[in-house]
């Protein structure tokens, strides 16, 4: 924790024990007598209030009370509520006796902590000065919302109704990011130029010469058949008008400054430590991403150990598969030989199909808790192609009423190669993300908060974890396979060092891709995507190996301890069982699994 941080909740404390802090609720008053009772209803307030201040996140989880508006998440007003909110209920938190609670309640309560104390830091760093990058743009999340693509349901009269509402809030957000990157214009907190020429074309795509060649429009043309003439006309009219005299507008006023003006005032450098303050910030991502207290210089050199590792496994598939050459030149065989790559994207769908019933049998041998949700794969939309990854992963809600989502992207097929498709889908899909996300929302015995939250370092961690499951699943049959599994893993090993050597190193572009190019057999279309998402994401890459090495850290330490007692399926079951955690959580918790069985 910071000292500037530290102050902070020394001040809530104060005012606290000085009787200035907000009022105990009488529902905290009620359940006074029971720790217990005061935490559970503590959390629940919480998440009932979070929920109101960001009502997508509620859509996103099946809860559609707030389906007609979204939060103004760009505005001054907005941020100052989620500061209080955080300090309120930390605050509140510290008064309730730790020592009192279960051991499962205690890990929730160090959990709510942590997460409070590591928001209101984050309140200390200008983010919002920079709102718009070309990985996560809101514009794209909210096209891709609007267009029934995302979590808003287009079901009833009433769905239609609220996406008009949620569209004047979003044009109201466009007005505030335009506003803040003003702002950061004149403090200097720009995003790199490199960046924000991805950004245009993005929004240009949106801006269609009619409403009916819109993305915006595509509810109308699936409006159900069972809506009356009446509302039919009235809504076609509303979505009309909307479109081209309120969404289109606002996509043009954000793209005519991004392209007049932020274009030519943004920076030629590339990392978080260029920026003011940049340094301090970036240990901040680093610590709060990966729930570690490693440095930027000690996650390098892990990064370093473990390209040079699995490059000596890689040499070992080149002999088995009799590649005569080095391992660039392995490298340039694998990223150029037409039998590694699909013609037609829809092949490569239907792949993935036949892969996902595949592993989806063959992973009863490895665990014994299975999602009841819902699992689809689906092409990512054009819209957004040229900038997403080569897959992700959408959550689906508990009630079953949206599924679980892989996409994959087709987007250049000559940069998917078919030997990286086992191990990309053991990661977002099964028995990764899928897995791990939906048994989390599927338990109800866990406080909302944990149910529906995430800590990246234990989520991608999860799912790179899950890629090396490949050979006791079954699966990695062809080497190359599993050469694909080692390029993931050795992906995500050159993400430590490119993503430190970036934002803390002053690397350039150039000498990232570099590194790539020497390190990796990377077509240019996945280098240049993965190194400009490193630059607009800080410290989000460091998350999947470094929750791997632990993951599997304490794995090897389970067996070595354990012996033959040792029981694969009960490990997996209790890393699941109790959702995402810090990774030193997670080693406590499964240290003492371990001991009850000694």
């Amino acid at each position: 924790m910071t000292l500037r941080l530290s102050a902070v909740i020394a001040a809530f404390l104060l005012l606290a024990a000085c009787g200035d802090a907000p009022e105990t609720p009488a529902t905290e008053q009620a359940a006074a007598a029971d720790p217990a009772a005061e935490l559970e209803a503590l959390f629940e307030e919480f998440f009932e209030r979070n929920l109101e201040l960001n009502p997508v996140r509620a859509t996103a989880i099946g809860d559609y009370r707030y389906n007609d508006r979204m939060a103004i998440s760009m505005s001054a007003e907005y941020r100052e509520a989620d500061r209080e909110l955080d300090e309120e209920f930390l605050a509140r938190l510290l008064r309730i006796d730790r020592d009192a609670l279960s051991y499962n309640d205690q890990l929730s309560y160090d959990m709510f902590k942590l997460l409070r104390e590591r928001s209101l830091e984050g309140h200390l760093y200008p983010s919002h000065l920079q709102p718009v990058n070309q990985f996560y743009l809101f514009t794209s999340g909210f096209v891709r919302l609007g267009s029934g693509a995302s979590v808003h349901p287009f079901d009833t009269v009433k769905d239609y109704e609220d996406f008009l509402s949620r569209a004047d809030d979003f044009i109201v957000n466009v007005d505030h990011a335009i506003a803040n990157m003003q702002e950061g214009m004149r403090q200097g907190i720009v995003q790199p130029r490199v960046l924000v020429v991805k950004v245009v074309p993005q929004l240009e795509s949106q801006l269609v010469d009619d409403a009916t060649e819109s993305d915006f429009w595509l509810p109308i043309e699936n409006m159900p058949e069972e809506f009356s003439d009446a509302d039919r006309e009235r809504l076609t009219a509303a979505y009309e008008d909307a479109i081209e005299n309120r969404i289109l507008p606002a996509f043009e006023r954000l793209n005519n400054f991004i392209g007049d003006e932020y274009l030519a005032a943004s920076r030629e450098t590339f990392g978080l430590g260029d920026l003011p303050g940049g340094e301090e910030w970036y240990r901040y991502q680093v610590r709060a991403i990966t729930t570690t207290d490693l440095t930027p210089d000690e996650i390098h050199q892990i990064g370093l150990d473990e390209v040079a590792r699995i490059h000596d496994e890689m040499r070992g598939v080149m002999a088995e598969v009799g590649f005569e050459g080095d391992l660039q030149e392995f490298f340039e065989f694998l990223n150029t030989d037409d039998q590694f790559f699909y013609d037609d994207p829809e092949d490569m769908i239907q792949a993935y199909r036949d892969m996902s019933d595949n592993i989806a049998e063959r992973a009863t041998a490895l665990f014994d808790i299975f999602p009841t949700t819902g699992f689809e794969i689906r092409r990512v939309e054009p819209f957004r192609e040229l900038s997403a990854s080569g897959g992700s992963y959408q959550a689906g809600t508990p009630d079953g009423s949206r599924p679980g989502i892989f996409y994959a992207n087709t987007y250049d097929l000559r940069a998917r190669p078919i030997w990286a498709m086992e191990s990309l889908y053991l990661h977002e899909a099964i028995p990764g993300h899928h897995f791990q996300i939906e048994l989390q929302q599927e338990n109800e015995d866990l406080p909302r908060f944990r149910r529906f939250g995430r800590f990246t370092a234990y989520t991608e961690g999860w799912g790179l974890y899950a890629e090396t499951l490949g050979k006791e699943l079954g699966v990695y049959t062809d080497p190359y396979q599993y050469f694909g599994n080692l390029n993931w893993e050795l992906w995500r090993s050159i993400r430590l060092v490119v993503d430190t050597g970036i934002h803390a190193k002053g690397w350039t572009r150039q000498e990232v891709l570099d590194y790539m190019y020497a390190n990796a057999p990377v077509a240019p279309a996945r280098a240049i995507s993965e190194t400009e998402r490193f630059m607009a994401i800080p410290g989000q890459a460091l998350a999947y190996k470094i929750g791997q090495l632990r993951i599997q850290a304490i794995r090897d330490s389970a067996e070595e301890r354990l012996g033959d007692a040792f029981d694969v399926v009960a490990f997996h079951r209790e890393i699941l069982r109790d959702g995402p955690m810090p990774l030193s959580m997670l080693e406590a918790k499964l240290n003492r699994w371990v001991e009850a069985q000694l």
